[in-house]
C-alpha cells in the first residue's frame, strides 16, 4: 500500500533482510550479553553493499545518493528486532560528514574503508554536563603547529568501542561566540592521549557499543579536521534532520512490529476459556494501537519523500522524530501489555522491544527539543 519505494528499494529490502536473518538474528541474543557486535560484521555488510551506499563507486562504495535505501535499512533492523546493529549510525549520521566536508585528500583516506566496513565510524557531540546543548560543548582543540591538542570527555557514543574514526565535536575558538567557536576534527584509533572509557550498561539495546570517550592532549594532525575551522556547529545542525529521519522511519516499523506480535499472541493465547483476541478491549486496543502506527507511517513517508527531494526542513523533520518515538512509546507498552506475565520476561521479543523503545525519545535530540524546534517554527 506504500508508495514511497520502487521496485529496487524493495529488492534491496529482500537481500538485506536475509543478510539479517542469516548473519544477525541468530547471533543476536549472544551479542546482547556480551555488549557489542562482532567488528566483522561491518566487513561482511560492507561486502554485500550494505555500507556507504551514498559513497561514489570510485572509492568501493553504491554510488547512489538516495536515502531511501538508508530508510529501508533502518526499517529491517527495526522489524527483525535487532536495534545495536548499529549499522544506521554508520551509514545515516556519520558518512555524510565525511561526503560533505572531506577534502580530496580525506576522502581518499576514508571513504574506501568506510564503504567497506574495514573502517567503523562514530561521532562524539555529547558531553557528561551538556546533552542536547549543542553550544555548551566544552572540549578543547588548541592548534599547536600541524597539530590540534584535544582535550575534554565525551559519553554515551555509540560504537564508542568498535569505531576506528570519531568525529568529534571540539572548541577550536573560546571566545564568547559559542556557536562559532566549534569544530570537526575526526579522531583515529590508536591516537596518543585518546581512551575509551567502559562500555556503558543501559537498560536496552545493549549489544549496541555505548562508550565514554577521553582526550588528554591527544595530537591530532590539522589535516584530520573536516571542513572550515569553525563550522562544526553549522555543520551538526545541518546534519540533524537526517539523524532524526532515521529514528522516524526506526520507530514506526518498530511500533508496527510490536502490533503484529501482539495480535499474532493474543490469537493464540487462551485464557478463561476464549482466545484474548476474544474480548473486546483487546482488539479495541490493538485496533487503536494499529491507527497510531498507520498515521504516524503516512507522515514519515511523506517527511521521507521530502527528505530525498531536498525538501525536507528541521522542524519538519522534529515533528516526523517526535510523533514517531512518542507513538513507539505508547504503542509497544500497551502491546506488551497483551502478553501479561510474558511480557515481562526477557525472552520474549516484545520485551527487549519495549526496553529498545525507550532511548528513542532520548537521542538525536530528546522530545522536549523537538517540542522547542517545533515551537519555534509556528512563532512561538
Amino acid at each position: 500500500m506504500r508508495d514511497v519505494y520502487d521496485d529496487e528499494h524493495e529488492a534491496f529490502r529482500q537481500s538485506f533482510r536475509r543478510f539479517l536473518e542469516s548473519r544477525v538474528v541468530p547471533d543476536y541474543d549472544t551479542w546482547e550479553r556480551d555488549g557489542v557486535v562482532p567488528r566483522e560484521l561491518f566487513n561482511e555488510a560492507g561486502a554485500h553493499g550494505f555500507l556507504g551506499m551514498a559513497i561514489g563507486e570510485d572509492y568501493g562504495g553504491g554510488g547512489v545518493d538516495d536515502f531511501r535505501f538508508n530508510a529501508v535499512i533502518a526499517e529491517e533492523v527495526a522489524y527483525a528486532g535487532v536495534m545495536s546493529f548499529g549499522i544506521n549510525l554508520h551509514n545515516d549520521i556519520c558518512v555524510p560528514y565525511f561526503l560533505r566536508y572531506a577534502d580530496d585528500e580525506q576522502r581518499r583516506r576514508w571513504l574506501p574503508g568506510l564503504a567497506s566496513g574495514e573502517l567503523i565510524a562514530a561521532i562524539a557531540m555529547t558531553e557528561p554536563g551538556t546533552g542536547s546543548d549543542l553550544a555548551g560543548i566544552g572540549t578543547t582543540a588548541v592548534r599547536e603547529g600541524d597539530h590540534y591538542v584535544l582535550n575534554g570527555s565525551k559519553t554515551f557514543i555509540s560504537n564508542g568501542i568498535n569505531a576506528d574514526v570519531v568525529i568529534v565535536a571540539a572548541r577550536t575558538d573560546s571566545g564568547e561566540n559559542r556557536h562559532g567557536g566549534l569544530s570537526l576534527i575526526v579522531v583515529e584509533r590508536g591516537t596518543e592521549g585518546f581512551e575509551r572509557g567502559r562500555n556503558l550498561d543501559k537498560i536496552g539495546m545493549h549489544a549496541q557499543d555505548t562508550a565514554e570517550l577521553f582526550f588528554d592532549n591527544a595530537r591530532v594532525p590539522v589535516a584530520n579536521l573536516l571542513g572550515e575551522e569553525g563550522g562544526g556547529f553549522k555543520y551538526l545542525v545541518s546534519n540533524l534532520p537526517q539523524e532524526r529521519m532515521t529514528i522516524a522511519v526506526a520507530s514506526t516499523a518498530a511500533s508496527a512490529r510490536a502490533v503484529e506480535q501482539a495480535t499474532e499472541y493474543v490469537t493464540e493465547r487462551t485464557a478463561f476459556g476464549r482466545t484474548i483476541a476474544a474480548n473486546q478491549n483487546t482488539r479495541f486496543s490493538l485496533a487503536d494501537a494499529h491507527v497510531q502506527v498507520e498515521v504516524v507511517r503516512a507522515f514519515v513517508d511523506d517527511c521521507l519523500r521530502r527528505h530525498v527531494d531536498g525538501a525536507l526542513t528541521a522542524d519538519r523533520a522534529a515533528m516526523a522524530k517526535l510523533a514517531a518515538s512518542e507513538t513507539q512509546g505508547r504503542v509497544v507498552d500497551r502491546c506488551l501489555q497483551m502478553f501479561g506475565g510474558y511480557g515481562y520476561m526477557s525472552e520474549y521479543p516484545i520485551s527487549r522491544a519495549y526496553v529498545d523503545a525507550r532511548v528513542q525519545r532520548i537521542y538525536g535530540g530528546t522530545s522536549e527539543i523537538m517540542k522547542e524546534i517545533i515551537g519555534k517554527s509556528i512563532g512561538l
